[in-house]
């Protein structure tokens, strides 16, 4: 399992299912994502137990502390594409008392790592809202580089928002 100094990414149970409910169903976790509509935990016990096994094209992965194995987060690895070597990259830390700690920036490293050895991909992109200051600042770390900017495409609190799109190409990966 690909370990980090404070994660460690694992794939998902499906006993697991009520924790990304609830994180999903927290206004102050989704701020900055699409959050889609409401779904009941039965919903999403279903298609938890639904999901296609972690292959090359997708990979959803549980964050969980080192220190005492609790479950805090997801980061996802889709759309693969081999020809290219390209991934994009969504993560969230749902534990909102372990924001702040370095949770986030370590599961990212700990990702990337992941995909540029074991999936042998050359580049990682994902998208962020502008005003993401906090998300954008662990990309940063991470190494992660604007690349791109759709404007005011994404829309929360009556306001129209810009997307970026950053991006990290193998051998750029901080920490």
């Amino acid at each position: 399992m690909p370990t980090g100094e404070l994660v460690r990414l694992r794939a998902f149970e499906p006993s697991e299912a009520e924790a990304l409910w609830r994180w999903n169903h927290d206004a102050e976790v989704m701020r900055w994502m699409d959050d889609g509509y409401p779904d009941s935990l039965a919903q999403v016990t279903k298609r938890m137990s639904e999901w296609k096994a972690n292959s090359y094209e997708k990979v959803v992965l549980a964050v969980e502390t080192l220190a005492d194995a609790q479950l805090i987060g997801v980061v996802v690895l889709r759309d693969v594409q081999p020809e290219t070597g390209h991934a994009e990259l969504d993560i969230y830390i749902g534990e909102k008392d372990h924001w702040g700690s370095g949770y986030a920036t370590d599961a990212m490293r700990t990702a990337c790592r992941f995909g540029f050895e074991k999936m042998r991909l050359h580049r990682i992109t994902l998208w962020v809202v502008a005003d993401n200051v906090a998300a954008r600042r662990v990309y940063e770390k991470a190494g992660f580089v604007e690349e791109g900017r759709q404007r005011e495409s994404f829309r929360r609190d009556g306001r129209w928002h810009d997307m970026v799109m950053m991006g990290l190409l193998e051998g750029e990966l901080r920490g």
